[in-house]
């Protein structure tokens, strides 16, 4: 095996994983927040939520630098911050992965909490389960399959970001090249043997991911 073919498989796998459990916890409390209610704009900000779905990955990361660049207010305190832009960083990859992946995790864990027997919820509350201990020992517990499955399709999601993390994080070796941009640097310079092996590799580990999500919804 080449020698410089683990780094950016590596650092995709690291990427996807803490974007993952970023995510797992964004989506989780707003897939809480918005089930079974109902309110005034609640329509405009699911559509936010699952925006990042149909957007064009290029304009995600344009977005992505607009809102983070080093002219913006963000930017500018996270420069002020770490004393460096968050722009073409691990830490850009990172929430590029998680803009990304936030909408199957948010879709999966309100469909799950939506599929929970209210008068169960009830129950809890008239023993004195208040909101939080209600959330996490019996809806959570109550709604796994369907977590761990939003957990497993944004781990595959974020794993193979592309466009955005190009754009955001860049492709500098060893520091953002992950391995769906070290893919397209290798068939651009006619590496094919390379492109192949991360190839390989990235479509075995999505296959991995996507027979346990079947598995779940069984």
């Amino acid at each position: 095996m080449p020698s410089d073919f683990w780094s950016p498989l590596r650092l995709s796998l690291e990427i996807a994983t803490a974007a993952s459990l970023v995510v797992m916890i964004l989506g989780l409390v707003a897939g809480r927040i918005m089930t079974n209610r109902h309110f005034r704009g609640k329509a405009i900000i699911e559509t936010i939520f699952l925006l990042p779905l149909v957007l064009p990955p290029t304009v995600v990361g344009f977005l992505l630098i607009v809102i983070f660049g080093r002219n913006s207010p963000a930017g500018h305190f996270i420069e002020w911050l770490f004393q460096q832009p968050v722009i073409f960083t691990w830490w850009a990859a990172m929430i590029a992965a998680v803009v990304v992946a936030f909408p199957l995790m948010y879709q999966s864990a309100k469909t799950g909490f939506e599929s929970i027997d209210e008068e169960i919820e009830y129950a809890a509350r008239v023993d004195g389960a208040g909101e939080w201990k209600l959330f996490l020992m019996v809806s959570i517990p109550l709604a796994w399959k369907a977590i761990i499955a939003g957990f497993i399709l944004s781990f595959a999601r974020a794993l193979g970001e592309f466009g955005a993390t190009l754009m955001f994080a860049g492709n500098i070796p060893g520091r953002t090249q992950t391995a769906s941009t070290a893919i397209y640097l290798a068939i651009e310079s006619g590496n094919m043997q390379m492109a192949w092996l991360w190839v390989a590799s990235m479509v075995g580990i999505s296959f991995v991911m996507l027979v346990l999500v079947q598995g779940l919804r069984k």
